[in-house]
């Protein structure tokens, strides 16, 4: 029998179970992978295997990816000084990343208290985490125009002499320090710091990136972020003309002031239409009629949920653990509305997409939900008929 076959006859506690089983032994796989690459890293095995480095034999022999290799062998490394590392790894408390960009931070003083606080922390957790331990200097604010992206020449793919060059000069970033025969990476006019390529960002020299670097958002110390995006030129002169406009109002009328001014204000209106939060609200609970003329729900009925929900979805499963999504949320009848639920906000919970639609298809049957999404975006008599499919009036 075909396996994609065996896991459909699954019941869902069946699957979930094999998935839980499956991922601890995947982890315990890990875990002795990355001692193994610790032990053959100490004893040079590399050499025997024609690789000149570590680096080199995990992604030339064992063909992992330069992502895949500089993050074991970092851990691989970490784990001589420190072993727990590795059992930790073994039963989920840790994640590679997050042993890679602790490891530089771990000492035998600090080893137990650290990784108490890292203990199954998200990748994010973990960078502010690393910005305590190590705090870095605020990022000045500035705004400078980004040269124009060289065109790229298309890249020889065999033979030439042009090939060999490219080929030749190519500059990878190891773990074992190696450096390239020629330097590649200059300082930044901007800043004066030294770029950096990330191990799986490896490129040819002189072949320009076909896309701006992606945001980034990097913690440098406890409550402080480094923010970074390419902005048009209309944002540019927005961002001077209300600098100018809140000198009065902002002290010093600095960049992250003025960006975080503007923030709050769109918040705070975004807010107020999808959750009713308001500082003066027109009408309270006791004024506000529950009963559903239409599925518009009361602001005040939406701000009552959103604060005794705590902004989270509420979804509790049967282990008693609750969902902890925060964003996207949705107001979920308790009681459906089609099914004459009405808009009191013990009837009404916060709840993500996913727990929304997961609701929905109970109460209303996974048939006639799928139909439903199938036909949402149809034509209106088509919407219409899968509506009421589902069930709604």
């Amino acid at each position: 029998m075909e396996p994609t076959r065996s896991l459909e006859q699954l019941t869902d506690g069946e699957l979930l179970l094999r998935l839980a089983d499956i991922l601890r032994q995947s982890r315990r796989n890990e875990a002795d992978l990355v001692a193994h690459i610790a032990e053959a890293d100490t004893r040079r095995l590399y050499a025997r295997e024609a690789s000149p480095s570590m680096f080199a034999y995990c992604t030339e022999r064992l063909h992992l990816s330069e992502a895949e290799a500089y993050l074991r062998i970092a851990a691989a490394r970490a784990s001589r000084e420190h072993p727990i590392l590795l059992a930790m790894l073994a039963d989920g408390r840790l994640h590679l990343t997050a042993i890679a960009k602790l490891a530089p931070h771990l000492t035998p003083d600090n080893r137990e208290a650290v990784l108490k606080r890292a203990t199954h922390c998200s990748k994010r957790q973990i960078e502010e985490l690393a910005a305590e331990l190590a705090p870095r200097p605020d990022a000045p604010a500035l705004i400078r125009k980004l040269p124009e992206p060289p065109p790229i020449a298309p890249v020889p793919t065999s033979g030439g002499p042009r090939a060999d060059r490219i080929a030749g000069s190519s500059f990878e970033l190891r773990p074992d320090a190696v450096a390239p025969s020629q330097p590649v990476l200059g300082r930044d006019k901007a800043t004066g710091l030294n770029a950096e390529l990330r191990p799986d960002g490896v490129g040819p020299f002189g072949v320009a990136p076909a896309a701006a670097p992606p945001a980034s958002l990097q913690p440098l110390a406890p409550g402080r972020y480094r923010v970074q995006f390419t902005a048009s030129a209309g944002l540019r002169d927005k961002l001077e003309r209300l600098q100018a406009l809140l000198r009065s109002s902002v002290p010093g009328a600095d960049l992250a002031a003025v960006i975080e001014d503007a923030v709050t204000e769109k918040l705070e209106r975004l807010e107020a239409r999808r959750f009713g939060l308001t500082k003066a609200p027109r009408k309270d609970l006791s004024q506000t009629e529950t009963k559903p003329a239409s599925r518009h729900i009361p602001a005040a009925v939406r701000r009552a949920v959103h604060e005794r929900d705590g902004g989270r979805c509420r979804f509790v499963d049967e282990q008693g653990r609750r969902c902890t999504a925060r964003h996207g949320l949705e107001f979920h009848h308790r009681h459906p509305f089609a099914m004459g639920g009405d808009h009191s906000p013990q009837g009404i919970a916060l709840a993500c997409k996913a727990h929304n639609l997961y609701l929905a298809e109970i109460d209303y049957g996974r048939a006639a939900m799928a139909r439903h999404r199938r036909a949402s975006t149809g034509p209106p008599g088509l919407r219409r008929q899968a509506g009421n499919a589902a069930g709604e009036p």
